[in-house]
């Protein structure tokens, strides 16, 4: 098992090194959020919000290459929610925790993402993001090391 003080020692982890050739191999790399509409348009049905959870993975990939951390609330949420004992998107135990947990995360974040439709939800991770000071991206394009991606 190698130790974290043999890792650290070896690797500067502030800094992404997806490409080390690059001239931006030294870009400071960050953790952001991505952030989109949930529940908005599905009537709280679990396939249609499930598509809308792959809408908002489909930019963590790139996001990653790029030498990044993406993260979604719903990775963290969705999980607690049904360990607490949720049966439905909106009940008590949902709602305890969806959101709450996204802005906890946030508060460790450098960046926001708003992709996909109207969702007052991922409008609230942006606002809060705002005045967290954290980097507010409207297009995976404008990320650094993400100016290539479509």
């Amino acid at each position: 098992m190698v130790e974290l003080s043999t890792l650290t020692a070896t690797y500067d982890f502030r800094y992404c090194y997806a490409d080390p050739m690059s001239d931006d191999h030294n870009r400071e790399m960050e953790m952001i959020l991505i952030a989109g509409p949930y529940r908005p348009g599905t009537n709280d049905v679990p396939e249609l919000m499930a598509a809308n959870v792959k809408v908002m993975e489909s930019f963590a990939l790139s996001i990653f290459r790029a030498g990044h951390i993406p993260v979604l609330g719903e990775w963290f949420a969705l999980p607690l929610a049904q360990l607490g004992g949720s049966v439905r998107a909106g009940d008590g135990v949902f709602n305890e925790v969806f959101h709450p947990i996204a802005v906890r995360l946030l508060q460790k974040c450098d960046g926001v993402l708003r992709v996909g439709g109207p969702s007052a939800g991922a409008d609230e991770m942006v606002r809060v993001g705002r005045q967290l000071g954290l980097k507010i991206y409207s297009r995976i394009q404008e990320i650094p090391g993400c100016q290539g991606t479509s």
